[in-house]
C-alpha cells in the first residue's frame, strides 16, 4: 500500500514504515504528525484518485530529526570583468517515518 501526499508544498510517494526528508517542519522531534492532503492511494491494486484530494483520508508521520542538508556553492563569474561571487547554502530538513496510511 502506498500513497502519493503533499507535505510542505511538494509531493511524496510515501509507504508505511519507510523513512523520508522533507522541507523543514515546525513540528517537535518525536512528535506525530498528520498530513491530509493525500491525493492517491493504492491498496493492493485498487486505486482511489483525489479531485484533487481525497477525503477522510490521511497519513500519520513520526517526526526522527531536523538537520541541514549538504552545502551547495553557488558560483557567479563574468569572464574578463573581474567579476566573481562565491555564495553557499544548506538546506534545513526534517527526517520523518511514516507510520500509517488511512484510506
Amino acid at each position: 500500500m502506498y500513497a502519493i501526499v503533499e507535505i510542505a508544498g511538494q509531493q511524496f510517494k510515501v509507504e508505511a514504515d519507510r523513512k523520508i526528508f522533507v522541507h523543514r517542519l515546525s513540528a517537535e522531534e518525536g512528535s506525530s504528525v498528520d498530513f491530509d492532503k493525500v491525493l492517491l492511494v493504492d491498496n493492493g491494486g485498487k486505486v482511489s484518485i483525489g479531485a484533487p484530494v481525497l477525503e477522510g483520508a490521511k497519513v500519520t508521520a513520526k517526526v526522527l530529526s531536523h538537520l541541514k542538508g549538504d552545502k551547495v556553492i553557488v558560483f557567479k563569474k563574468k569572464r574578463r570583468k573581474g567579476y566573481k561571487k562565491k555564495n553557499g547554502h544548506r538546506q534545513c530538513f526534517t527526517q520523518i517515518q511514516i507510520e500509517s496510511i488511512q484510506g
